[in-house]
């Protein structure tokens, strides 16, 4: 975290989901999931800025909300609460830099919403116990918790209860972005018609569900991500890319989060480029996977 008295400047790092399960939906409308977060050295850059009026937002990515609709707007808002600050924020400008593409299953959002809740805490002098910011950062969505740490863990219940697992051996990503975005809210959508209101199989037999002496049991494709049958069933590129990173050498593949990305797992640098190249003409992105100590050190350059 770069500090001066008028500007603190934070990197804000995307994940890849290693898997993701979906084991049902919950009563309050959210559904359970079992998933392994990973963080990957891609990063957007965020500038925050003393200024004289309202807080402001601007982004170099015209796609992005600089509004209230803005996680980092949201978590300005909980740190001026929490600084016991009446009216709305005020007094700071934030350039975010967007590296990490929109509705691509990268989590950019709430990693900038994590680095907000860090990077304002600073600047604000607000002295915030660990405990209560993961609780904030709980309330802004299910995986911000999880960037205010990063590196390899499991995520439970929503996806906001956290395991730290040992990190993965560094490697290499390969990442590939449709020129399509797919909303959480549509992908979980899918997986519900898919699955039915019940959680019965869906026709088409696909990652179904069974129940046998009132347990549910689950049997899965092939696939590591249960969301990756039901945006592949509307997006069929998804399926090809993550067979052609397959082909490439990748020894991993898989679509991130609820897309639309897909990701491939390289052991080696050289291996990963070589695989890059063979996607020309589309939104290619080659990155290195990044341990929990990489994050909070690299998070500050």
């Amino acid at each position: 975290m770069i500090a001066s008295r008028a500007r603190v400047k934070v990197a804000a790092f995307a994940k890849i989901n290693l898997d993701l399960r979906v084991l049902g939906r919950r009563p309050d409308g959210y559904h359970e999931l079992r998933t392994r977060f990973q963080s990957i050295a891609l990063a957007d850059s965020l500038t925050f800025t003393r200024s004289r009026g309202a807080f402001r937002i601007v982004c170099d990515d015209p796609a992005c909300p600089i509004d209230k609709r803005n996680l980092v707007w949201q978590a300005a808002a909980l740190v001026w609460k929490a600084a016991k600050r009446r009216g709305a924020p005020k007094g700071v400008t934030v350039r975010i830099d967007k590296r990490v593409p929109m509705q691509a299953g990268l989590g950019g959002g709430s990693s900038d919403a994590a680095a907000a809740l860090r990077a304002l805490s600073r600047l604000w002098h607000v002295n915030i116990a660990p405990g209560k910011l993961r609780a904030l950062a709980a309330t802004l969505g299910a995986d911000v918790p999880y960037f205010l740490e990063g590196g390899t863990a499991l995520g439970l219940n929503r996806g906001d209860v956290l395991v730290p697992l040992d990190d993965i051996a560094r490697s290499w990503v390969v990442l590939v972005v449709p020129d399509f975005g797919v909303s959480t809210k549509d992908a979980f959508g899918w997986w519900d018609e898919h699955t039915g209101q019940d959680g019965r199989d869906g026709r088409d037999g696909q990652d179904g569900q069974e129940r046998q002496d009132g347990k549910r049991k689950r049997r899965h494709t092939r696939s590591a991500n249960d969301l990756e049958a039901v945006v592949a069933a509307r997006y069929p590129i998804v399926r090809r890319l993550t067979r052609d990173l397959k082909r490439e050498g990748a020894v991993h593949a898989s679509l991130s989060g609820s897309g639309s990305a897909v990701f491939g797992v390289f052991a080696s640098r050289a291996a990963a480029e070589r695989a890059a190249a063979a996607f020309r003409g589309r939104r290619v992105v080659v990155t290195r996977t990044l341990s929990r100590k990489e994050c909070l050190r690299l998070a500050a350059k």
